[in-house]
């Protein structure tokens, strides 16, 4: 407590007294809105990783891959990975949001108020980056129970346990920069240009009663967010998926071949390696390769984002918070 104590009298003293004050209601808003959103979409996110990870089958749009996976695998399938999906990203999001909204007066307070854009570049930064470290297991655990048969029927509760069992905590955080990769440009395109384009449109509509404005401007806002977010993180999306897909068992792709049979001299954990990732992708199509599943999601991006942050708002000013972009 005397250490909280004295870190505050320090902030404050720096001329940085925003930093003092930590809102849980952002961390509850932002945990809300990111689980049930993310929830929700859990088929078409299950539809776009399969693209991702297995192009070569999933070659036809995403029509013709939803229809695949229902004649092969079942209805149960498009809500693979349900349960890390929820509960990661439901961590995710609170300290995606929270540490977003407190970090930007921080970030204001050092920069100058006239800096406003690059205290929101540097906030949207601070809390991707949180948020892709948090989220490393769960999203580890989801894209296995999507991609690998061995974990298709498991949940949650026995699934991560069984890939630390096999594979150990550590390398559940393997695709750390690749989720990096991810998160970063997907926060800032999604956080900052969902408080730009609020703010742009209630000083275009300055003159209208601010009540009847804000669902329009939280839908709005959240439709545009979620296409430059989309747009900006889908290279990332690819790498992590490529990330933690499971290895193709080398040896065993060819049984006939005995050349095939001969162990590689790179482990798993060197395919791994995010240079390794990002050069496996660029040989299978070139830059194009990289926008992999782009189609599918744009449609999952911009459900998520759209419902997230009209959720996100709802929950804030449900909590006695201001509406983004109204203050």
């Amino acid at each position: 407590m005397k250490i909280r104590n004295l870190a505050i009298t320090l902030l404050a003293c720096c001329g940085l007294p925003a930093a003092t004050s930590m809102d849980y209601r952002y961390f509850v808003a932002g945990g809300t809105c990111a689980a049930i959103s993310h929830g929700i979409t859990t088929p078409i996110d299950v539809i776009k990783t399969k693209i991702q990870a297995n192009p070569q089958k999933f070659n036809k749009g995403m029509k013709e891959a939803t229809l695949t996976i229902l004649k092969e695998d079942g209805p149960d399938a498009l809500l693979g990975g349900l349960g890390p999906t929820v509960v990661g990203y439901g961590i995710e999001g609170a300290m995606k949001f929270g540490v977003y909204e407190i970090c930007k007066p921080l970030f204001a307070a050092i920069f100058g108020e006239h800096n406003k854009p690059i205290a929101y570049l540097m906030a949207s930064v601070a809390a991707g980056a949180v948020a892709a470290l948090l989220l490393c297991p769960m999203e580890y655990t989801r894209i296995r129970m999507v991609t690998d048969p061995d974990y298709a029927d498991q949940g949650l509760i026995t699934g991560f346990p069984k890939l630390v069992k096999e594979e150990g905590l550590r390398q559940t955080f393997s695709g750390l920069w690749a989720m990096l990769a991810k998160q970063v440009p997907y926060t800032f395109g999604k956080q900052v240009s969902f408080d730009v384009f609020a703010g742009i449109l209630y000083a275009f509509f300055s003159g209208m009663d601010e009540a009847k404005l804000k669902w329009f401007v939280s839908v709005t806002a959240a439709f545009l967010a979620s296409l430059v977010a989309c747009i900006f993180s889908q290279p990332g999306d690819m790498i992590l998926t490529e990330t933690y897909r499971p290895q193709e068992k080398k040896g065993m792709m060819n049984s006939k071949n005995k050349k095939a049979t001969k162990k590689s001299s790179s482990s798993p954990a060197d395919d791994r390696a995010i240079r390794a990732v990002v050069q496996k992708i660029y040989q299978r199509g070139g830059l194009n390769a990289f926008f992999t599943g782009t189609q599918a999601r744009i449609v999952h991006v911009g459900m998520i984002i759209t419902s997230q942050l009209v959720i996100y708002d709802m929950v804030k000013q449900m909590l006695g918070l201001p509406a983004t972009g109204s203050h």
